[in-house]
């Protein structure tokens, strides 16, 4: 029997594995960790510019309807003028027409070629077509001698928006069927694809002015700037037969390309601090000023701000956010509705109207597939409900219960 004593087993280098083992067991989580990060970081970028590309695709979209548009019109009038005949016919499509041409007699002429006239506005030539009363403009407008006489309205509109208004301006867009159902005359002076506010880069100095959005129409209309930009826009032809002084209502509807374009909603953050730039390239700021312009121009007129719909924002087919959740850093499209609220509240007893469209319209995720074509334009639905509210609310003013 051996009684030797047996020396123990050392456990260093046990220890020493289990030490290195664990080291690797860090390393590796650490190395799965930046990982991780990266991946985030990738995932992160690749939203942004997924989001950055829906919004220059909506953009190219609209500028894209508005040129379709443009170039039907051009060629039925081009088909017009060689044949000599107005383009419609019928007294149905007369009427469609008249409505949706500031409510004269007129047959729709291509909005090309038409040669702007005295566009500092202050020429007797220029009064004339403003007035749409002399016997020279009548004759122009309507292409015979024989001019009928003008129908009779309860009130004038004069639409001041974007798209929304003006994709759609026959049979059942937003400014004929509120002209139908109000018994109004409506000059529809709306663009698609404009803001309310300036853009980067566009000038505000009146002498070299090169912005078609709100301010740029209200500047127009009150004289300040030269209208010769909007040559070839049916807004610029409307401008020249149009009596603003005649006005009843003027209807203001932007936002949805404010929000796109990454307009401030305000001169002020949220900390309280003041913006290094001018307020009329804010969202709020735009319309401050263009509702103390049409007030100072004529003040008795009513001016009824349209609050930016709620809408749902898609890259392709894959949707990306909606007015309650995407952000391009001025806050969502909801906000840009209650800052045009904030601007109606500071202006209410200024003959200022508000139409909350993002809150009460009824338009919303659940009713979405029925109000709305492609996230942000109004379906046929869309634009009877949107019409038959704006209606409301101003027959509701129009004739006060006694």
């Amino acid at each position: 029997m051996d009684y030797r004593i047996k020396e123990p087993k050392r456990p260093e280098k046990r220890n020493g594995r289990k030490n290195r083992y664990y080291g690797k067991v860090i390393l590796l989580c650490v190395m799965i960790g930046f990982c991780i990060l990266a991946l985030i970081e990738i995932i992160y970028g690749q939203e942004k510019l997924r989001l950055e590309q829906e919004r220059i695709a909506l953009e190219e979209r609209n500028a894209e309807t508005l040129q379709a548009l443009e170039k039907v019109q051009d060629d039925s009038n081009s088909v017009n003028a060689a044949q000599g005949t107005p383009g419609n016919t019928s007294s149905e499509q007369a009427e469609i027409t008249n409505l949706t041409t500031a409510g004269t007699a007129a047959p729709e002429t291509a909005a090309d070629g038409t040669a702007q006239q005295n566009a500092g506005g202050n020429s007797d030539a220029s009064q004339q077509g403003a007035d749409g009363n002399s016997d020279a403009a009548q004759q122009s407008a309507d292409g015979n001698d024989d001019a009928e006489p003008e129908e009779e309205h309860a009130m004038q509109i004069v639409f001041l928006g974007d798209s929304i208004l003006d994709s759609t301006r026959e049979y059942d867009g937003v400014a004929y069927l509120i002209s139908k159902n109000c018994d109004a005359k409506v000059y529809n002076l709306s663009m698609g694809g404009t803001t309310a506010a300036l853009l980067d880069g566009e000038s505000r100095d009146y002498n070299n002015w090169d912005s078609r959005c709100l301010l740029g129409v209200v500047k127009a209309i009150t004289g300040e700037i030269d209208t010769q930009i909007f040559d070839n826009y049916k807004a610029g032809e409307l401008m020249k037969i149009c009596d603003f002084s005649k006005t009843d209502y003027f209807v203001i509807e932007y936002g949805i390309n404010d929000f796109l374009s990454k307009v401030p909603t305000s001169l002020y953050m949220e900390n309280g601090e003041k913006r290094n730039m001018h307020a009329m390239y804010t969202y709020g700021g735009a319309l401050e000023e263009a509702i103390g312009d049409l007030r100072n121009a004529f003040p008795d007129a009513k001016i009824l701000l349209v609050a930016p719909h709620y809408c749902q924002f898609f890259n392709g087919q894959t949707f990306v956010g909606d007015g309650y959740s995407l952000d391009y850093g001025y806050g969502t499209l909801i906000e840009y509705a209650r800052a045009c609220g904030y601007v109606y509240d500071q202006h209410r007893e200024d003959n200022v109207l508000l139409y909350n469209a993002f809150e009460v319209s009824g338009i919303d995720a659940y009713t979405a597939d029925d109000y709305l074509e492609d996230g942000i334009h109004l379906t046929s639905e869309g634009r009877r409900k949107y019409a038959e509210d704006l209606s409301r609310k101003i027959m509701k003013d129009f004739y006060p219960e006694e």
